[in-house]
């Protein structure tokens, strides 16, 4: 199983969106992470087929992005899906399910099959209108789920959750890259920490980081620093360095911050994360969005 992205390129009159992307992808779950703008979004909807690229192609197992093998193959959910509010799930998930081609039997029966993966089976029966913001999510992925794919593409999926909602949906995400591919676009970055077997970063169209987590975090190893300073030092360092995070400390200022060398007295090293890499290639000032 192998989804091959080759110089993948679109670009908008002077304006390049994505820049000849190539990624090769296998079985499991890729965290796509970016600001605002990056082009994630636009290489998501041309991997699905729903744009058409400037150049490059996009083949899962030599299979054609256009053709109707690959979107046989595919699953998406777009970050605001479509649905219909005085629907209950059951029906929604049968609508869904004959529009893609399954029997009145295979829909039911793989709707209920769908509903229970989801932890939705208890809820088959009220309208979608009175779902919480999660399980909307969870009855989005059951929908992308019902040509059972093996490419499975899903742009914002834990946006607007709260933490109980996103740690269920991270789990179902997890399980279901273990027998197929999962590309996950998100804007929190624990999410991505917590299940991706493999992290791509993606800046001004182009992927800049591409490996596990602990692979890509080498590119920052000892430039991580924490210090103790005064609330008036703490200012300074803020306007020279990337900080990361500020948390108060009776008269004192904790800081965690992006140096090349120690920043100043009593500084010392912290042990890297994801959101320490997100500062370093995209500066405080930016946003981490769906773009």
């Amino acid at each position: 199983m192998e989804l091959v992205i080759d110089r993948l390129t679109k670009q908008y009159k002077n304006k390049i969106a994505v820049d000849r992307v190539s990624l090769n992808l296998r079985q499991g779950v890729y965290g796509l992470l970016g600001a605002n703008g990056a082009g994630k979004t636009t290489l998501m909807r041309m991997m699905c087929g729903l744009l058409t690229p400037t150049g490059g192609e996009v083949k899962f197992n030599g299979i054609d992005v256009n053709s109707e093998d690959y979107r046989d193959a595919l699953g998406y959910l777009p970050q605001y899906f479509g649905y219909y509010p005085e629907f209950t799930a059951i029906d929604f998930l049968c609508y869904m399910a004959s529009l893609k081609g399954l029997t009145k039997h295979q829909a039911k029966e793989k709707s209920a099959e769908l509903l229970e993966v989801v932890s939705l089976l208890d809820m088959a029966k009220k309208k979608i209108k009175t779902f919480s913001g999660g399980m909307k999510q969870r009855l989005g992925i059951a929908q992308s789920l019902l040509n059972n794919p093996k490419i499975l593409i899903l742009d914002e999926p834990t946006a607007g959750l709260d933490p109980k909602e996103r740690i269920k949906l991270r789990n179902l995400i997890s399980q279901l890259g273990a027998d197929r591919i999962v590309l996950l676009s998100t804007h929190i970055v624990s999410d991505i920490e917590s299940i991706a077997s493999a992290v791509l970063i993606m800046k001004n169209g182009q992927i800049i980081e591409n490996g596990s987590v602990e692979e890509i975090l080498k590119s920052i190893r000892g430039k991580v620093f924490e210090c103790l300073v005064s609330p008036s030092q703490a200012a300074v360092l803020s306007q020279k360095y990337p900080m990361v995070n500020t948390r108060e400390q009776g008269t004192q200022t904790l800081l965690r911050l992006l140096a090349d060398a120690p920043p100043c007295e009593g500084a010392v090293v912290a042990q890297e994360n994801l959101d320490d890499l997100y500062m370093y290639h995209f500066g405080q000032n930016d946003q981490v969005d769906g773009g």
